[in-house]
């Protein structure tokens, strides 16, 4: 979201610096035959004062730099043929497209902003977010060589001075048992009758379909959009909802109720474009009663029971019950998607799982209490807290995947850095007069 916003505001900077004809532009650098503008240079100081950024330094020397950095990754990746997907452009452009809408009110209005049509806005786009990608394939091209062996971390660890040695915070590990109470009959059926209902008003012209999105879709990221989703492939949706999607051919037509792990759909084809399909939706999702939950409380309860007894294992309950597919097969244990580990500081839990554990002891199991899953799904679950870490300075025998990451990055950053002095020597460079006597980073610009 942080990288939307930025590349918002600095259009939205553009748009005002131009039409105000503050900027006369020229070209100021040349890198390869990559130019930088004066335009360049003023717009992104422009941004970083209006975002509060500091910026270290003179800004009309540090800015410059950093965008011949940029300058000189893209020049490379054409060099070596580096391509990037228009699919991947074209679907952080529509996420920023979105953005806007969210924050303007529509493209109409979009276009009466920028003072220029949405192609020419979404061109703009384009080639920034292509820029950024390619400059981010290069690097990635660059460390890809990169190995770090558990020598070079405890060299690195035994160079650290003492006050440097990072603390690491409280960490837990946590098993779950997770069930969802049932959803009854009547109220799937409750659920596909109004959607058969959105249907038929749709299909008579009653209602748009994107007026109803915005009312009743409880897909609340799209139904401000009207229901739409953006150009998506085939991967990136759940597989039922792709089937459905991508039989679409008539915009005019409604698609029959889809049943998803998140609940029921109906679908409105928009736009094809090639193996991309971009489409509208209204999600419904079913609501648990009361009985249905007391009957999944009692089903935990009575599991929780068995396990404080020593009848069988939390690992073993898990194994047998648990719908939580991630930490169903680790013996229970919920693993940190940040890291890989099994390890969380409590503000990385699902805040209902923290507070079930929040005082507990090492090997006692919580109540049962409801939660939603990362899919929004209400679910029951128990918790054992499995083991607890006190704050503690790093050390390789219990902290190596910290330290290791630490050890990655400062070699990422010397590589990158002898890159670019390679490069600087290699690479025509120009620069204008009134810029030769910057104290750069990198001091060779200036030949």
């Amino acid at each position: 979201m942080r990288k939307i916003l930025s590349l918002c505001i600095y259009l939205i900077l553009s748009a005002h610096l131009s039409a105000a004809n503050k900027i006369i532009d020229q070209v100021l650098w040349v890198v390869g035959d990559e130019p930088i503008l004066q335009s360049d240079i003023e717009n992104e100081i422009a941004r970083r004062r209006y975002e509060k950024e500091t910026i270290e330094g003179d800004a009309y020397c540090v800015i410059p730099e950093q965008i011949a950095i940029q300058k000189l990754f893209i020049a490379q990746a054409k060099l070596d043929s580096i391509m990037v997907s228009e699919g991947a452009v074209e679907q952080q452009v529509d996420a920023r497209i979105k953005y806007f809408i969210q924050q303007i009110g529509s493209k109409e209005k979009i276009e009466e902003y920028f003072k220029k049509p949405l192609k020419d806005i979404r061109e703009t786009m384009s080639n920034s977010v292509r820029d950024q990608l390619m400059a981010q394939e290069m690097q990635r091209s660059i460390m890809n060589n990169i190995h770090v062996t558990p020598a070079d971390v405890r060299r690195f660890y035994q160079t650290i001075p003492k006050d440097s040695i990072p603390t690491i915070p409280e960490q837990v590990e946590v098993q779950i048992i997770s069930i969802s109470p049932q959803v009854t009959l009547a109220e799937q059926e409750r659920i596909k009758s109004q959607l058969r209902d959105f249907r038929e008003k749709i299909e008579n012209n009653e209602y748009e379909f994107s007026t109803l999105a915005i009312l009743y879709s409880e897909d609340r990221g799209s139904a401000l959009q009207g229901g739409e989703l953006g150009f998506m492939t085939r991967g990136k949706l759940v597989p039922e909802f792709a089937n459905t999607a991508f039989a679409l051919y008539d915009p005019k037509k409604v698609s029959r109720i889809v049943e998803t792990e998140f609940g029921y759909h109906i679908i409105q084809l928009i736009e094809r474009k090639n193996d991309q399909v971009n489409c509208r939706h209204i999600l419904l999702t079913p609501k648990i009663g009361y009985a249905e939950r007391v009957q999944a409380t009692q089903k935990l309860d009575s599991i929780a029971a068995e396990i404080r007894n020593e009848k069988s294992t939390f690992a073993e309950n898990a194994l047998q019950f648990s719908e939580d597919e991630l930490s169903q097969q680790n013996n229970g244990t919920m693993i940190n998607m940040q890291n890989g580990t099994t390890k969380f500081q409590l503000q990385e839990l699902p805040a209902e799982i923290a507070k079930a554990i929040y005082g507990m002891q090492v090997g006692e199991i919580s109540k049962p209490f409801p939660y939603k899953d990362e899919k929004n799904k209400e679910r029951i679950a128990i918790v054992r807290l499995k083991s607890k870490t006190k704050a503690h300075k790093a050390h390789p025998d219990t902290d190596y995947q910290l330290l290791k990451d630490m050890v990655t990055g400062l070699k990422n950053q010397e590589e990158v850095k002898k890159w670019i002095l390679q490069k600087q020597a290699e690479t025509y460079i120009y620069i204008a007069p009134e810029y030769r006597n910057c104290t750069f980073q990198f001091p060779h610009w200036v030949k």
